[in-house]
């Protein structure tokens, strides 16, 4: 994932997980329940992104590596875009989506 394309998303990924952790460090405290622990989530904990990690093993373990991943990779203009990379997107809005409230096991 090295087109212009994949580059401008995976970008956003990582300024959404920035953005996630700065929003749980300010709301963390007005959050918090009595006992003093948050008792939900908004939006999905940065950890989920595992997952992403292991689309990408897997895609490694069968060899569909570069213009071989799966989804192929579709030509935006002078750059590339894998259609792949959209989970990331994806992974990145639920992030620091507000309305999306994960309970804390």
């Amino acid at each position: 994932m090295r087109g212009l394309g994949d580059v401008v998303v995976l970008v956003y990924f990582v300024a959404c997980g920035v953005s996630r952790l700065a929003r749980f460090n300010v709301t963390a405290e007005s959050l918090s329940t009595s006992s003093g622990k948050v008792a939900y989530f908004e939006g999905t904990p940065i950890p989920s992104s595992l997952v992403l990690v292991g689309v990408l093993a897997l895609a490694a373990w069968r060899g569909r590596v570069g213009d071989a991943l799966p989804l192929g990779v579709v030509g935006l203009g002078p750059g590339a875009l894998h259609p792949l990379v959209l989970l990331w997107a994806l992974s990145g809005s639920l992030m620091i989506s507000k309305t999306i409230r994960i309970p804390k096991l």
